[in-house]
């Protein structure tokens, strides 16, 4: 089913057929790219409150703005769909998210209009910065750089570091602030309090509205009137908040708060602030979810509310005829309340993603021992080592992908102190829809390096709760990483009783019969199960072994299998450059065996969006391609004894 697009939506291919339309006009474009967005969203999915939001501001921007050359760069990208559309990508929109489809964030190799690739939050301020110091340095001093950002991403570390940076650059940067107070789930922290003592002080707005219509009236006149209407402004603003303005305080020209749904007036307010040098805040005020009652009433849950009836607003569920597994993360959170109740010294610590990760069942059950720390990721880390130094032990549930962001701290202020920290990763492996920023591809080779670090990965939902118990454990009173992916698991009854694995112990699966054994790790060991299975009918019997560790190996169990069998296929939902693959083949080397390997697992390239299975099939490691892998060494096997034979 294609959507149609209003009439004015339909006539827009481009910012510069925008640019055509009367500013009256505006109005009526932004209704119907907001009814685009839900009309596409209810049908194909996809991120849905946070475009909702910025509809007004992303057609003020373009019809303002000559993008692409004064470059537009999106904070994460989850709002960007009105962006997409209004730049020429309307028709192809329902493709969004989609197989071999368009991007859900910007992608610079996607348009000329995604000035920067984003995915991860709070990388939009610094990345502006680069492309104004740039221009300055080539002299062209007529284009504009704009940073969009929520006040969610707002909080991390970058940001400000950013901020700090540019406040003293004195570019050509416009920073527009998106305060709706949500990321995923709402925002924490002081600058979430600073922002609404700014939003809802109705003194400091009264009087900001008549400087913003005096300051206006005298940009007309030159810049000295406009220097005198900036001391005048700024005075008035520490006057009336009772203390100094943040972004005033970082050298920044702040405005606002202005309704970011007002099309017309913010047309209006960018205009006169494309003619004002130099670094600028411009504070604009939305709801996430804008426009549809149910996303504006519950945020979180219409984030990415997946399939829906737009009139009734029902989210489409499968209703199974069975019981069926859990997701991965939901195991988590019921776990960590289990082991809680256990043991008064576990903690649980997320940046920002309480409801991503379900640590918001221990946050409800137990309050005072949850802590949502905001996106600041870096501050995750270091806050658990900080608990871990007094005996507690926390649990940090980051994504895989976020991780990345936090790994100085990983082996700095864990690792090299041999602090009891358990790092839970969630969406390891592909994490799907959401395509190369998201995918957790790197933990295994980039945690399996550190010094004192236990790396593991469950191949089912028991599993996960075995591990995530031993991690407690005093004997492994060091740092623990647990990786998992995104999505459901296999076990629907997987409520059993916590038990301890030896660390650095695997288990056999299958005993084959035949030459070739298959080393799994994590959850796509299951993969191989239905591989070995179908070889089985062929004749095959095949060795299958989950490692359930790649740091530290079960080298007795790799032993055996060296030992007895005359091929091996590894298989990892995870970088074959220095992954559990690679650590079998330091294994065979460092013990002097020499038989035919075959690695599976993400290729050494950037691999993009789609579901998990179709990516598992383009990267040859779904159980189809397992049993390839084998029949493959298999063949070399019986190629190699014909060869001995014949001599």
């Amino acid at each position: 089913m294609i959507v149609e697009p209003g009439p004015l939506l339909a006539a827009i291919n481009s910012p510069a057929d925008l640019k055509e339309l009367r500013e009256d006009q505006l109005v009526q474009l932004s209704q119907e790219l907001r009814q685009f967005i839900i009309d596409s969203v209810s049908i194909y999915g996809g991120h849905f409150g946070a475009s909702l939001g910025v509809v007004e501001l992303s057609v003020a921007l373009h019809y303002v703005f000559n993008t692409p050359y004064d470059q537009l760069v999106w904070d994460v990208g989850h709002q960007a769909y009105g962006h997409k559309i209004l730049t020429g990508r309307r028709n192809q929109f329902h493709t969004n998210r989609k197989y071999q489809g368009l991007s859900g964030f910007p992608k610079r190799s996607e348009s000329e209009y995604d000035a920067f690739g984003v995915g991860h939050s709070s990388t939009s301020i610094g990345a502006a910065l680069g492309m104004a110091v740039a221009s300055d340095y080539k002299k062209e001093f007529d284009r504009q750089h704009i940073a969009v950002i929520g006040d969610g991403a707002m909080t991390a570390g970058m940001a400000f570091e950013a901020l700090n940076h540019a406040g003293v650059a004195n570019t050509n940067l416009l920073v527009i602030l998106n305060d709706n107070c949500m990321s995923i789930d709402p925002n924490v922290g002081a600058l979430k309090e600073y922002l609404t003592d700014i939003t809802t002080s109705r003194t400091y707005n009264r009087v900001r509205d008549e400087l913003w219509n005096v300051l206006g009236k005298l940009s007309k006149f030159g810049p000295n009137p406009q220097a005198i209407a900036s001391k005048v402004e700024s005075a008035m603003k520490a006057t009336l908040m009772k203390q100094s303005n943040l972004f005033e305080s970082l050298k920044f020209r702040y405005f606002g708060p202005v309704d970011g749904h007002d099309v017309q007036h913010l047309a209006a307010i960018l205009k006169d602030l494309k003619s004002i040098p130099g670094p600028k805040l411009l504070h604009c005020v939305t709801v996430k979810g804008k426009g549809y009652a149910l996303a504006e009433k519950d945020q979180t849950l219409w984030h990415a509310p997946g399939l829906f009836d737009k009139i009734t607003g029902e989210i489409y569920k499968k209703v199974p005829d069975k019981p069926q597994p859990p997701k991965y993360q939901d195991v988590f959170g019921h776990t960590m309340v289990e082991l809680a109740e256990q043991n008064p010294k576990i903690m649980g610590v997320t940046p920002a993603m309480p409801s991503g990760c379900s640590l918001n069942i221990m946050m409800k059950a137990m309050p005072d021992r949850a802590f949502d720390v905001g996106i600041a990721e870096q501050h995750a880390v270091t806050f658990s080592a900080g608990l871990a130094t007094q005996g507690l032990v926390p649990f940090c549930n980051i994504y895989s992908s976020f991780m990345q962001r936090a790994y100085d701290q990983v082996v700095h202020d864990v690792a090299l102190q041999n602090l009891h920290v358990v790092f839970c990763l969630d969406r390891a492996g592909f994490a799907g829809a959401d395509g190369a920023t998201h995918h957790g591809a790197y933990d295994l080779a980039y945690m399996r390096c550190v010094p004192n670090m236990v790396v593991a990965s469950p191949m089912n939902e028991e599993e996960l709760r075995n591990l995530m118990y031993t991690a407690t454990l005093p004997e492994n009173a060091g740092p623990f990483t647990i990786r998992y992916p995104r999505g459901e698991g296999v076990m629907p009854e997987w409520r059993r009783p916590l038990q301890r694995i030896a660390v650095g112990t695997g288990r056999t699966v299958r005993e084959g019969q035949g030459d070739v054994a298959i080393l799994s790790l994590g959850h796509i060991g299951n993969y191989a199960v239905r591989a070995t299975q179908q070889l089985l009918t062929e004749g095959l019997d095949t060795g299958h072994y989950d490692l359930r560790f790649c740091k530290p190996l079960d080298e007795e169990l790799l032993h055996q299998v060296f030992s007895r069998y005359k091929a091996v296929v590894t298989v990892e939902d995870g970088c074959l450059p220095g992954g559990f693959g690679a650590a079998v083949l330091e294994f065979m080397a460092d013990h002097g065996y020499s038989l035919p390997v075959k690695r599976l697992g993400i290729p050494d390239r950037v691999v993009e969006h789609g579901s998990q299975d179709e990516l598992y099939k383009e990267c040859g490691y779904d159980a189809a391609g397992i049993a390839q892998a084998v029949r493959d060494m298999q063949a070399k096997v019986t190629d190699a004894r014909t060869s001995k034979l014949l001599r």
